[in-house]
């Protein structure tokens, strides 16, 4: 179609002209990480950056200090750019969520620029505590998403890769309460809380001869005791329980809780499990939006095969945007940073997320998402050309 051609040329052209800003969001965010819920000048810098290019933004959208929603444009179809920008506790933007910031406002600003010929309303959802929390969740149920006619993102990771495939998830809090006592003299006083979660995780490790290939459990211990002598009356940790399925998830959590209360019925401790956030769902991905971003990315020079699960086990990761896509056409495609052999959530990748690689993720992501649009605005029903 002519008309996508040069609509597509345009707001290509509109990035690049663009991209020195673009480029600095990025690097501001990665040299300033926010963690969950804390990503208050992560946001700031954004809806400024959006209100800079004439969006309207609303500032603490869904009662979340930290979301917000940018709209620009006046048509009767909406068109959905998710940003994310949470980075992670000790590693910073070790899952390249600066990229994502940044390609959302570069694609955002490109679309507000045609969204008068094109009869469409772009909308940019800030959504805080990715990593843990589930800022999408409050804003879908509010109806953020509700009347979108579609939902994208991109992510990076190590490879090109046009589907996401992540799982459905529950983050859960536990904790034991035992007694404590010296260790040495008079150990028969005490209820050890560490021995709870000693109990638990080996528990869970056999439980693992039994789970589906599609389940993950793992987790941390991030407190047990604070002297060799002094038995811990306290102990906790944090730990995921992933599935492909919500469906799945809901029986194998049940199994994984039996777990947890073996460890506080052996030592004589109470226990308590607390989920976080609520449970992330698998994604579900759109067919049609999924083969006009490969096109468009093919053009680019980025090979995003059809058949492709996912870049080095990405499908076992889980995002909030999963529980949009179960109400919205979605897409989270993955953009390679392949200067590094390095994977998300490891150091190396925090790195590379701030160098070249990350550089061309958020110029192209920012191309691709705002094409892709164009694309899927002019095929559908009422507005095809003849």
């Amino acid at each position: 179609m002519p008309r996508a051609v040069a609509l597509k040329a345009r707001v290509a052209g509109h990035v690049d002209d663009g991209l020195a800003a673009l480029l600095g969001i990025s690097r501001r965010l990665h040299a300033h990480p926010e963690t969950a819920w804390r990503e208050h000048a992560s946001a700031a810098l954004l809806a400024g950056e959006l209100e800079a290019r004439g969006f309207a933004v609303e500032r603490g959208a869904a009662g979340l200090p930290t979301a917000f929603v940018a709209e620009a444009g006046t048509g009767p179809v909406a068109v959905g750019l998710v940003a994310e920008y949470d980075a992670l506790p000790g590693l910073g933007h070790a899952c390249g969520h600066n990229v994502i910031a940044a390609a959302a406002v570069g694609a955002a600003g490109a679309l507000a620029a045609v969204a008068g010929e094109l009869g469409i309303r772009v909308r940019v959802i800030g959504s805080p505590a990715e990593e843990g929390g589930g800022g999408k969740i409050p804003l879908l149920d509010e109806g953020r998403f509700d009347d979108l006619a579609l939902a994208m993102m991109v992510h990076p990771g190590p490879a090109d890769a046009v589907y996401a495939r992540p799982r459905a998830v529950a983050h859960v809090d536990v904790s034991y309460r035992g007694v404590t006592s010296h260790a040495g003299a008079y150990p028969h006083l005490g209820r050890n809380a560490a021995d709870a979660f000693a109990v638990a995780q080996v528990a869970i490790g056999l439980l693992r001869q039994q789970l589906p290939p599609s389940v993950r459990v793992h987790g941390i211990v991030t407190e047990a005791g604070t002297a060799p002598n002094a038995i811990p009356d306290v102990a906790k940790g944090s730990w995921y329980v992933r599935a492909d399925t919500l469906g799945e998830l809901a029986g194998v959590f049940e199994r994984v809780r039996a777990c947890f209360e073996a460890g506080a019925l052996a030592t004589g401790c109470e226990g308590e499990l607390i989920e976080t956030s609520p449970r992330y769902a698998e994604f579900r991905n759109d067919e049609q939006l999924a083969g006009l971003f490969a096109a468009n990315a093919a053009a680019l020079g980025r090979d995003m095969d059809l058949a492709e699960d996912g870049p080095r086990g990405m499908a076992t990761a889980s995002t909030d945007m999963g529980n949009v896509s179960q109400r919205v056409r979605a897409i989270h495609p993955y953009l390679g940073i392949d200067s590094t052999p390095a994977v998300n959530h490891q150091p190396a990748f925090a790195d590379a997320a701030a160098g070249p690689a990350a550089d061309r993720a958020v110029r192209d992501g920012a191309v691709l998402l705002a094409q892709t649009a164009i694309d899927a605005v002019l095929t559908r029903p009422s507005t095809q050309e003849d």
